[in-house]
């Protein structure tokens, strides 16, 4: 006889799940929550498919279950954009009649449009869930502009004609439910996670990295991801400098790419501080973990800004994961995760003297590092795991796919 969880995983096969995404997967970074929560998705027993794009490289998602439809298109700033939503306007009727996904999954840009069709394949059963994992950045641009018209323009679409929306956050489910007025239960939260097997610290020989890399006897505050003019990163690099000689042995390490890397180079050179700031090229995402094994210290310094207080940062959770303490800006981003916890260095803002002050009190205590870092790891195992996500987004499907 079945058990109730036999029963939900024998539903759940019968179950196509198909995420449309504007994702170039062989130059975005900004690739892993989608398909780690998909591959949770197939491990529970649902047929999931992605819909994205690669622009000059063959991508394979290996040991996965996912199967990937990679639309080649070059990326072009907006240019791509605007093509590969065209593209869906044209072929998703024909998609759905074909291939009868159940529930399809996308995200707030202008392949929005492509979901005007939905009333008319009621019959079909299908549902649709737009999720959101950030709201519109500052406006400085007319490109930022007009991001943030899309994502308006999605989220009232989906209000009128789709089954449901998923944030990153309680904090933006809030923030989404009164800036557009939408029942709270409408809206579903699965947040940012970390593979636990994958950052696993005892895995990894830190040491090992930091001879192969010339760091041996050096004290590493780490940042790893997407380099952006208004993530903390500049001020990161003048704490650096800041600080003083007694600190000399510390160094910044950097690994990523985006666009203030040409402003972070310069900066660095202009400083002449190339031994303490060291920018090293992007790695892919398994190799994560064996450099951040060789960190003392990681750094989120995400400045106080709207469109970072309600987010679930990524990085932050990888390096808990890897039990080290984290400086992070005193933000609601910051405090959901960490807490009170000792795994957290707050410092009230990234003004480069509170970096600089809060790195030189890691050092300063250096020996309880590895205890504090502990903590961090505990956060992540009951809260931040992928499976964990994995479960709440199904809770979330499930109940919505049972609604007529």
């Amino acid at each position: 006889m079945l058990t109730e969880d036999a029963c939900t995983r024998a539903c759940a096969q019968k179950e196509k799940i198909v995420w449309i995404s504007f994702l170039v997967l062989d130059l975005f970074l900004h690739k892993t929550s989608k398909i780690e929560i998909l591959k949770q998705l197939s491990a529970r027993g649902y047929d999931v498919h992605l819909f994205a794009i690669r622009s000059k490289k063959n991508v394979q998602l290996n040991n996965s279950n996912v199967h990937l439809i990679a639309i080649p298109l070059r990326y072009f700033p907006m240019v791509t954009t605007c093509l590969f939503a065209f593209l869906l306007f044209i072929f998703l009727p024909f998609y759905i009649i074909i291939k009868r996904p159940n529930v399809i999954i996308t995200q707030s840009d202008p392949s929005i449009l492509g979901f005007v069709w939905k009333p008319l394949f009621r019959p079909f059963k299908l549902k649709v869930i737009l999720d959101i994992r950030s709201t519109p950045v500052e406006i400085n641009s007319f490109r930022d502009s007009l991001g943030a018209l899309w994502f308006n323009i999605s989220v009232v679409v989906a209000k009128k004609l789709f089954d449901g929306i998923t944030t990153i956050t309680p904090l933006m489910k809030k923030e989404v439910c009164d800036k557009f007025q939408i029942d709270p239960n409408f809206i579903g939260v699965w947040t940012s996670g970390v593979s636990t097997t994958l950052f696993e610290p005892e895995r990894f020989n830190g040491s090992e990295m930091r001879k192969k890399l010339g760091l041996a006897n050096k004290f590493i505050i780490m940042y790893h991801g997407r380099f952006d003019l208004h993530k903390g990163i500049i001020e990161s690099v003048k704490g650096i400098e800041k600080l003083e000689s007694k600190y000399h042995d510390v160094v910044l390490f950097m690994f990523g790419n985006g666009p203030a890397l040409p402003v972070l180079k310069k900066l660095v050179r202009k400083k002449r501080i190339m031994d303490k700031a060291i920018i090293h090229d992007a790695v892919d995402y398994e190799e994560v973990p064996k450099y951040i094994s060789m960190c003392d210290v990681g750094i989120v310094p995400l400045p106080d800004l709207p469109y970072w207080r309600h987010q679930c940062p990524l990085k932050l959770l990888e390096y808990l994961a890897m039990k080290k303490v984290v400086i992070v800006t005193d933000i609601p981003a910051h405090r959901q995760i960490v807490g009170k916890s000792k795994c957290g260095v707050y410092i009230s803002s990234v003004d480069p003297r509170e970096i600089a002050k809060a790195i030189a009190y890691a050092y300063d205590n250096r020996e309880r590092l590895k205890d504090w870092g502990s903590y961090g790891r505990r956060i992540v195992e009951e809260k931040y795991d992928w499976r964990k996500c994995g479960e709440d987004f199904e809770n979330y499907l499930l109940a919505h796919l049972k609604r007529d």
